[in-house]
């Protein structure tokens, strides 16, 4: 993980799905935790910033991102 991947995390939307035009960093951790369990994050950046906003919400971490949002 580093600056570049928060920065987008904060700023990229979700493309599909409920949570579509939601932020990455605001989509709820259930919902991500959804992709994880049936291990079907999408692949390339996207899955991967997925899986990093996992990670980051399941830490407790979030409020790290927020002040990255432009």
């Amino acid at each position: 993980m580093d600056k570049t991947q928060l920065i987008e995390i904060a700023n990229t939307e979700m493309p599909f799905g409920k949570y579509k035009g939601r932020r990455l960093i605001d989509v709820p951790e259930e919902y991500l935790l959804w992709f994880a369990r049936k291990d079907q994050f999408p692949a390339g950046k996207l899955g991967e910033l997925m899986a990093v906003t996992l990670l980051i919400k399941s830490e407790g971490l979030s409020h790290l991102v927020q002040p990255l949002k432009k």
